[in-house]
């Protein structure tokens, strides 16, 4: 008996476990935690942390059941049938079948205008249903039962497991609320405290259904546009994960900190959208010759080195299998310069005639040093570069807006496939920042969509990327690698293309 007391008392001494925290650094302040506007990587991150849709990613971002258990698909892969598990929302509310098709009719209603509802356009009526021409209600799917959803697609798309798991496919309650403190969720973490420009803060959710898999407490999200300081931070251990990183650093980084820094091939395209609305941009002999300046060699190979593929299509070659190009790839750099000249002359600009435009970027380390690139490209060629730059929220709602002339933004595939990128320029997608409308390029998109023939559907989307490369929308620069720190505290970390680490996978060791 003595012994069992001394025992307990000595258990009674001591300390509670701590609580696990970590610290990520997420590059830049999320506009919205509203799932039918968030769009960029760290809300998708913050997203990813707080809610689950029918299907979620792993520790390597590979799909997995989420609130799905089990689906079955139709022979002719249009009819998918989804059988929900037990889950329940944190304010003890059952997840319903319901949840989804409120969520969905909500992302595509033309009122809501999110920016990602293209990604649900393959849902039967969708896109009719964003142009205004369909109600909400006409929406292929169906809530069966609460436990119990029924996906009627338009056209076959083996990739939609993974599609499910972007934020405009994450279900949400009825009456939704999106602030500290009242946004009810379903999956591993509540959203606590949002700070704007300071941090997001996320508290482990109890009522998650796999909450007892769950290591990690607290994890905050910082906004981290000063690449060159949050790596700072992270050396001083006050984050445990930054991304991205200044890549003049990266030697640094591999020399001092090894095995923490990460460089991953992505399917991800750097580019500059070409605003068509304005006079000069609509002329495609300044586009054309804005294409030829731009030294995406020297970009890749002397500025950034990373051992980024230089961009000469829209399509990352990890997805494209014809070899779409722009035509002039071939072309040593000086004869584009001289073919650049020409073409500015021909449209009535020369060197004491120069064409003034405005070139808008986030204002990180990187960026700035691209737009000065940049500038002394387009100085080659008659052209006056006036660089602005601004925090990305602000530089996403100026190219929804159109207002901006030239912009340096990214797109990061949602989905293995060509057409998420080409999609970006169909007429009324709400990604076609450039206001890019061409019918040629919108029947063949539409033509590829209806096609079950896996070779016919590709050389559809082909045919739709060259009549676009033709008509220079945009600037492609380069194809991206995901570049990432870890601090050593982190355990579970899992390198991937997509760059997406769930917390809910990590620990501190």
């Amino acid at each position: 008996m003595r012994r069992w007391v001394f025992a307990l008392s000595l258990l009674a001494s001591l300390p509670a476990q701590a609580e696990t925290v970590l610290n990520r650094g997420a590059g830049a302040e999320p506009e919205s935690l509203d799932p039918a506007h968030a769009g960029s990587v760290m809300e998708a991150n913050i997203l990813g942390d707080m809610m689950v849709g029918l299907t979620t990613l792993d520790a390597a971002a590979r799909p997995i059941p989420g609130m799905a258990e089990r689906w079955e698909t139709s022979v002719d892969g249009l009819t998918w049938t989804f059988h929900l598990r037990k889950a329940r929302w944190s304010n003890g509310a059952a997840v319903t079948a319901q949840d989804f098709l409120f969520a969905w009719r909500r992302v595509l209603d033309p009122k809501t205008a999110s920016r990602t509802a293209q990604n649900l356009w393959l849902l039967k009526n969708a896109r009719g249903i964003s142009a205004g021409n369909m109600a909400p209600t006409a929406l292929g799917v169906i809530a069966s039962d609460a436990a119990t959803l029924k996906v009627t697609l338009e056209y076959p798309a083996p990739y939609l497991p993974e599609l499910l798991t972007l934020a405009c496919a994450l279900p949400l309650p009825p009456n939704p609320v999106f602030k500290p403190g009242a946004t009810f969720v379903n999956g591993p973490y509540l959203l606590k405290a949002w700070a704007p420009n300071d941090h997001v803060t996320l508290a482990k959710n109890p009522r998650f259904y796999d909450a007892a898999s769950v290591k990690i407490d607290t994890v905050n999200y910082y906004p981290t546009v000063d690449t060159q300081g949050a790596l700072r931070r992270l050396r001083a251990g006050e984050l445990d994960m930054q991304t991205p990183l200044p890549t003049a650093q990266l030697p640094w980084l591999k020399a001092n900190m090894p095995g923490a820094a990460h460089v991953m091939p992505s399917l991800a395209l750097a580019y500059l959208p070409i605003n068509l609305r304005d006079p000069a941009l609509a002329d495609i002999r300044v586009r054309r010759a804005l294409n030829l300046a731009y030294d995406r060699e020297a970009v890749t190979a002397k500025v950034l080195k990373l051992n980024e593929t230089p961009a000469y299509s829209y399509v990352p070659p990890q997805l494209a299998r014809g070899g779409q190009q722009l035509d002039f790839k071939s072309m040593p750099m000086p004869a584009r310069v001289a073919m650049a000249r020409l073409l500015m002359q021909d449209a009535g600009y020369g060197p004491f005639n120069k064409l003034t435009l405005t070139y808008l970027t986030p204002g990180n380390p990187d960026n700035k040093r691209l737009a000065a690139v940049f500038q002394a490209m387009a100085r080659q060629i008659f052209v006056d570069v006036r660089i602005v730059t601004a925090d990305y929220p602000l530089v996403l709602r100026a190219l929804r807006q159109g207002q901006y002339q030239l912009a340096y933004t990214n797109w990061l595939a949602d989905f293995s496939d060509a057409a998420n990128f080409l999609d970006l320029l169909r007429s009324g997608s709400p990604g076609n920042y450039a206001r890019y409308s061409n019918a040629r390029f919108d029947a063949a998109m539409a033509a590829a969509q209806g096609q079950p023939d896996p070779a016919k559907r590709t050389a559809l989307l082909q045919a739709a990327e060259n009549i676009a490369l033709a008509d220079m929308p945009w600037v492609p620069i380069r194809f991206l690698s995901q570049t990432e720190a870890v601090g050593p505290r982190v355990g579970g970390y899992v390198q991937n293309q997509w760059d997406f680490n769930r917390s809910r996978w990590l620990w501190i060791k």
